[in-house]
């Protein structure tokens, strides 16, 4: 492989696409590669039938992973890289290649949730001719799984890039007003929601949490909106949600549910781990106040939303959000748009195409 060019570098990335946040970020790698001027084959696994445990449903997924990359890596001429978009889709690979993680099964699948995964993570993590966690946190955590042993020679950390937010001129905005009935609003005023928060996975983004801090801090007339799940699947949770101050939205598409942040004040939110945070970067992207509690995990919008208001970042939200609603901070947009200049796609696209491409390149040559 001696004499090599960038120019003769294809990759294949194998996606898993488990989970939107997860297919967004998939998605935005394999354009920042091609963006960079790789040659790019990716593939997504299939989604598995549902099974009743974690440990099963990991077993799935790196299957279903395994599967959708066999043809490309069995080929006569196969790719020379091979990007693996998560611990899981590298589980079984066929061959070693690069990791991006969030974070390690040692950190997110304690005791019985993570039996077969963690040893066998530990082998991939030592295998792997590059390691690419998305965050300081999640680096810091798959040292902790090798017993502090990671050469970081062989790692770096890559963001998820914050993607521009796209706008159709011609479509109307989320229905956020209950006098609308359902039907979207005509008019798209600023910052008239008073507070937002998703909750695809409620039990994991604190929801309960959230809610109970409203009922606490909300005055009348306030609002909270909740996206990324329905009412009805909140009821079949056990969410008793109140229809008089929440308002639940679904599941938005992508540049809805960013209108929905570009009109909101605040950005509310109580995870019980976090591996990185898409959508509390998203709201500091778009000028949105996070209100927030700590949690473990490399949650990379937390120590900016210390370093942005202290206020708002603590165990009681409910302080937090009264904070962030009556004396806001004036100049907390500008502020969080140059903390958020890392996370950009031009950054992260310099990365990929100066760091993660060239030492692909080296790894295959040695």
């Amino acid at each position: 492989m001696a004499g090599m060019s960038l120019e003769d570098l294809d990759v294949l990335l194998v996606r898993l696409g488990s989970t939107a946040g997860l297919r967004a970020a998939e998605e935005e790698l394999e354009l920042a590669l091609r963006r960079a001027g790789a040659r790019v084959y990716a593939v997504r696994a299939e989604r598995p039938r549902p099974v009743r445990t974690m440990a099963l449903t990991d077993l799935t997924w790196a299957y279903a992973a395994r599967r959708a990359a066999h043809e490309l890596l069995t080929a006569r001429r196969p790719p020379r890289a091979v990007i693996y978009s998560t611990v899981t889709a590298a589980l079984l690979w066929r061959r070693p290649g690069a990791i991006v993680f969030d974070s390690p099964a040692a950190a997110n699948r304690p005791g019985r949730h993570g039996v077969w995964q963690r040893p066998l993570e530990r082998r991939r993590l030592r295998e792997a001719p590059l390691l690419l966690p998305s965050s300081v946190g999640a680096l810091a955590e798959a040292s902790a799984a090798l017993g502090g042993t990671l050469d970081t020679a062989r790692a770096f950390v890559l963001p998820v890039p914050i993607a521009p937010a796209e706008s159709d001129e011609h479509s109307a905005p989320p229905p956020l007003d209950p006098e609308t009935n359902g039907h979207p609003a005509t008019a798209r005023p600023e910052r008239d929601v008073d507070a937002l928060t998703y909750a695809a996975n409620p039990s994991k983004k604190g929801l309960d949490r959230v809610l109970d801090a409203w009922r606490r801090a909300r005055r009348p007339g306030e609002r909270l909106v909740v996206a990324g799940i329905d009412r009805e699947r909140l009821r079949e949770l056990g969410y008793a949600v109140p229809d008089e101050d929440v308002h639940v939205v679904g599941m938005l598409r992508p540049e809805e549910y960013r209108t929905v942040l570009r009109r909101a004040r605040v950005f509310v939110c109580a995870p019980r781990r976090e591996e990185y945070g898409l959508a509390q970067l998203e709201a500091l992207a778009e000028g949105c106040q996070l209100v927030t509690a700590p949690a473990p995990g490399g949650y990379v919008a937390l120590p900016l939303a210390r370093t942005l208001d202290p206020r708002l970042v603590g165990e009681d939200l409910a302080d937090g959000l009264r904070a962030a609603l009556d004396t806001p901070r004036a100049d907390y947009a500008s502020r969080a748009a140059e903390l958020m200049a890392p996370y950009t796609t031009d950054a992260v696209d310099r990365l990929v195409a100066e760091e993660l491409l060239p030492r692909l390149l080296e790894a295959r040559e040695i």
